[in-house]
């Protein structure tokens, strides 16, 4: 067999080193296509990271507080959720200006993960800083910064994403260990039905970051279970699942010229003496190439 297939078999149930970085808590991975770079986080290290495959190169910008999130606007722009607010970070000069004060009533609050909408709406959830339950919510924040409740009780907010026809949006609460799905209206940004799409095993790990694939699928960062697992939707069954050499695996994205390689975030924070010597590796950046593309990523569409 041809080596370059070999490596391709392999990566498809396994996931090897792309970056070694030891993220504090690597999360929030974006593909942003028009820069060819994958965009992430690291929540408690309060830093931006863009990275570039081809060059294997990571630019780190510092963050003022803790961040949840990042989804770009163009080349230049992004927007960020960071602990008191929602801003628009200028990635060339490191500026920020806030964009939504939401929840800037709650200091016991800080916003974690969040995505965009087909229509450029950012959706991002908050969590409580000792992980209170039921003390969050969810949000979407459209251009002018007017934010809108639209899940209370949240326990940790984080895997959001939306369906090809824009009919459905998926959603994870970590804590309930279940992919909730609501139908959605794009024109309006209402949701409704809300429904369990995932009942999560716990054996699997805690449901953290998602992606969706081409087909629809759920591609989903397992904290605890050193993977990602794909789950279908419809029937709620997993449909393959990537092993990852860190305990805590956070986000992924596809990314790369065709949206085929799967990039996935880890945490080097959270874990146990002994998972500590066998995953040397955790708060590092990698790679899986499951066999199945990804979707181009929807971007914030700024005034």
């Amino acid at each position: 067999m041809d080596k370059k297939v070999t490596i391709v078999n392999e990566l498809k149930n396994k996931a090897i080193l792309e970056f070694d970085l030891k993220a504090q808590l690597g999360e929030g991975a974006i593909w942003n296509h028009e820069t060819q770079e994958l965009y992430w986080i690291d929540i408690e290290g309060m830093k931006v990271h863009i990275y570039n495959p081809k060059t294997k190169t990571n630019r780190t910008i510092d963050t003022p507080s803790r961040i949840g999130t990042i989804v770009p606007i163009d080349s230049e722009k992004s927007v960020v959720a960071l602990h008191d607010g929602v801003y628009i970070l200028n990635t060339k000069t490191s500026e920020y200006t806030l964009l939504s004060d939401a929840e800037a009533n709650i200091p016991s609050n800080r916003f974690n993960d969040g995505k965009c909408d087909p229509s450029g709406r950012l959706w991002v959830g908050s969590m409580d800083l000792n992980t209170k339950p039921h003390a969050a919510n969810l949000y979407m924040i459209d251009a002018k910064g007017e934010a809108s409740l639209k899940v209370d009780s949240v326990s940790i907010s984080n895997g959001i994403i939306w369906s090809a026809n824009k009919k459905t949006m998926y959603y994870i609460d970590t804590p309930t260990q279940e992919i909730k799905a609501f139908d959605y209206d794009d024109a309006t940004g209402n949701i409704s039905n809300e429904r369990v799409a995932v009942k999560v095993p716990d054996s699997l790990g805690g449901p953290d970051g998602m992606a969706i694939d081409e087909n629809g699928n759920l591609w989903v960062g397992m904290w605890g279970g050193s993977s990602v697992t794909c789950f279908n939707p419809n029937t709620g069954q997993v449909v393959s699942k990537i092993d990852v050499p860190a305990a805590n695996v956070t986000s992924c994205a596809f990314g790369g010229k065709n949206l085929d390689t799967l990039f996935i975030t880890s945490a080097a924070l959270y874990m146990s003496e002994d998972n500590q010597k066998k995953y040397p590796l955790a708060g590092a950046l990698f790679k899986a190439v499951p066999g199945v593309k990804g979707v181009k990523s929807d971007f914030f569409k700024a005034e």
